[in-house]
């Protein structure tokens, strides 16, 4: 049985830029972490060491940086779709492009009771991310976020689950319910209201879905903020969720003659529960392979 060469790409993984604007005395700071990775006909730098229709991962770095000042970073996925049309239609090589961007959020400071011009805080770890992937004749765009973290403190149960011999979890009818989602959205059009527009909007409805719905299951709670996603938007194909059920386990507080009705938690890091779906439309065509490239379920 012969041995083969199977799929292979390459790329410069978690290239970290920050662009300020300065045309102003009013600046502007866009932080991103940018990756990118190529396809095409690169057999020859694995079976022969030939790395003629090799790019250097190092140029794909200074491409990043190159665009940043050249054309400046806006919407995530237009500075990633720029990148990936550049890769795939000026490098001969190369056939498809995937550039990941990692948006990380900054707030403008206030500053004597005024957002001041030039200082700007840390938003947590809520990251908003850009999928592009390119190729001859069109590409795919996802857009996303991560480390969204949520926390209702009522308003969720579990309980009627499959027991066995060794279930020892009580059910409960009013539990803590928290998780730091991780979301992509795959577009079918580009969004007539902008990108980020849409991404505002978007998460706007999870975190609104997320409160509302009276949870009997991460799950419902899940498939009830995909289904809103895709009710309000006719242009996103499917949204998939990847979400980490934060445990909250109430402190027996008996030994110390206290009652704890609901009240006292200890946050347990790990090991967690973890919730993955995609919600979807039953007439869409079968998903891309771009998709399924992206690292993870999501």
């Amino acid at each position: 049985m012969a041995i083969v060469l199977g799929d292979n790409r390459y790329g410069k993984a978690e290239t970290r830029l920050v662009r300020v604007v300065r045309d102003t005395e009013r600046h502007e700071i866009r932080d991103l972490t940018v990756s990118s990775s190529l396809r095409g006909d690169f057999a020859a730098a694995h079976l022969d060491g030939d790395q003629a229709n090799v790019l250097p991962t190092d140029t794909q770095k200074n491409a990043v940086y190159a665009f940043a000042k050249d054309r400046g970073v806006g919407v995530p996925e237009e500075f990633a779709r720029e990148l990936a049309r550049h890769f795939v239609d000026d490098v001969a090589p190369v056939t498809s492009a995937q550039v990941v961007v990692a948006e990380h959020r900054w707030e403008r400071a206030t500053v004597d009771g005024r957002p001041h011009d030039h200082t700007f805080v840390r938003s947590g770890s809520e990251t908003r991310t850009a999928v592009v992937t390119a190729f001859d004749g069109g590409e795919h765009v996802l857009s996303g976020l991560t480390g969204l973290v949520l926390l209702k403190s009522t308003g969720s149960e579990f309980h009627g689950f499959l027991v066995d011999e060794l279930t020892t979890l009580p059910p409960t009818h009013d539990r803590v319910l928290a998780t730091s989602l991780t979301v992509r959205w795959r577009w079918a059009a580009v969004p007539s209201d902008g990108y980020d527009p849409a991404y505002e909007q978007v998460r706007a409805l999870l975190v609104a879905r997320f409160g509302s719905v009276h949870s009997l299951a991460l799950q419902q709670t899940l498939w009830e903020m995909g289904q809103g996603v895709l009710a309000a938007r006719a242009d996103i194909a499917e949204i998939r969720m990847s979400a980490p059920n934060k445990h909250h386990n109430l402190v027996d507080l008996s030994p110390f003659g206290l009652d704890n009705p609901g009240e006292v938690f200890v946050a347990a890091d790990r090991p967690f529960g973890l919730i993955e779906v995609a919600v979807g439309r039953d007439e869409d065509p079968p998903v891309p392979e771009a998709w399924r490239d992206v690292a993870g379920f999501v």
